[in-house]
């Protein structure tokens, strides 16, 4: 929703979204090869310093729904008003723009919620410079405390390697974490398909819609990462070395397989809708089908008893002594003559 924004000059700063932090949680790593520095910090201006150095910098923001302290970082890295506002709109589609002297990247980390029942979303906005990865979240708790253990420990390249690989790094964790989602929704989907095998009801149709608007969900939030991830490959950037780029293009390679996963699970809840939907009229078809029996069967013994219920005064059989039983006879042997011949008929 950006009716707050409504009316207001563009490059406005207004947070729009869920505000999920009551005060923004600001830390820094700072790194080379043979230097590893981490520390939370209490205000915007202790990062400033860490500007104009020669080692590497990593600041991650907990909390974007504070005007001021997005402006002052803003300014002091120089960042353009409208990436600004983007970072504070937590609505935006995945994205990636090139400013020059520093590219900024927004995308949708997914994680799962509760037990593993619901998909909770949060907005990643990621500015590279030269030296420097910025990166905005919602709130506190993401997926990058691998990343971190490996700055730590100095483990692989990532400490011998620039901010872009850095940038990757942070891309392919939350491109890691789509596959956990999605594999927890592939078994969702695995149970559903028992269920409406066995025991199609009500709730099935539900739990089938659900499912939809989630695999609707995720490829509007997907889907446009595959030419975020592509322009960030084949970048003419200065920021971006040729190096780098080799493992923009694992990332790219691992969202068209997400891609690839969501378009097949949509076609299979489709399906299973389609069968759903099969299963109820072929069901509908069979209670249909042994009411007509029953009605077919009935017909001639309605019309018996509406013959002899005419109560005539010249009627030969009611002073018959044994026309009662006649009748009777005649109708059973109707009705079982009838039923023999539909299950004959494998009507039955």
């Amino acid at each position: 929703m950006r009716s707050p924004k409504k009316g207001l000059p563009p490059g406005s700063l207004v947070h729009v979204g869920e505000r999920k932090v009551d005060k923004p949680r600001i830390t820094i790593i700072d790194y080379d090869a043979d230097h590893f520095l981490e520390k939370e910090v209490d205000s915007v201006e202790e990062c400033f310093p860490f500007h104009a150095t020669s080692t590497m910098t990593w600041i991650n923001i907990d909390g974007v729904h504070d005007p001021d302290l997005i402006n002052r970082l803003g300014t002091a890295y120089g960042l353009h008003p409208l990436i600004l506002e983007d970072i504070m709109t937590t609505s935006q589609r995945p994205k990636m723009e090139d400013l020059g002297s520093s590219l900024y990247v927004v995308l949708k980390m997914l994680e799962l919620g509760g037990k593993g029942e619901e998909i909770v979303t949060d907005q990643l906005s990621l500015v590279l410079g030269a030296n420097y990865v910025v990166s905005f979240q919602e709130r506190p708790g993401d997926m990058f405390d691998p990343v971190r253990e490996r700055l730590r420990l100095g483990k692989g390249r990532i400490r011998k390697q620039g901010a872009d690989y850095l940038a990757y790094s942070l891309l392919d964790a939350v491109v890691d974490h789509y596959f956990v989602v999605l594999e927890n929704l592939g078994e969702k989907i695995e149970a559903l398909e028992d269920e409406l095998v066995s025991d199609p009801r009500q709730e099935t149709l539900h739990k089938i819609h659900a499912l939809k608007r989630e695999m609707i969900f995720l490829r509007k939030s997907i889907w446009p990462l595959r030419e975020v991830v592509a322009k960030l490959e084949r970048s003419e950037s200065d920021l971006v070395r040729e190096a780098t780029g080799i493992f923009f293009r694992d990332v790219y390679d691992h969202t068209i397989q997400v891609i690839d996963n969501i378009e097949t699970f949509r076609d299979m809840l489709s399906g299973m809708l389609e069968t759903y939907l099969s299963s109820v009229s072929n069901r509908m078809n069979q209670v249909m089908k042994v009411l007509t029996i029953i009605a077919t069967i009935f017909i001639p013994l309605t019309f018996l008893a509406g013959v002899y219920g005419m109560n005539f005064k010249h009627m030969p059989e009611l002073e018959w002594k044994y026309g009662y039983f006649l009748v009777w006879g005649v109708m059973i042997a109707l009705g079982a003559g009838m039923a023999v011949l539909f299950r004959r008929k494998k009507w039955l």
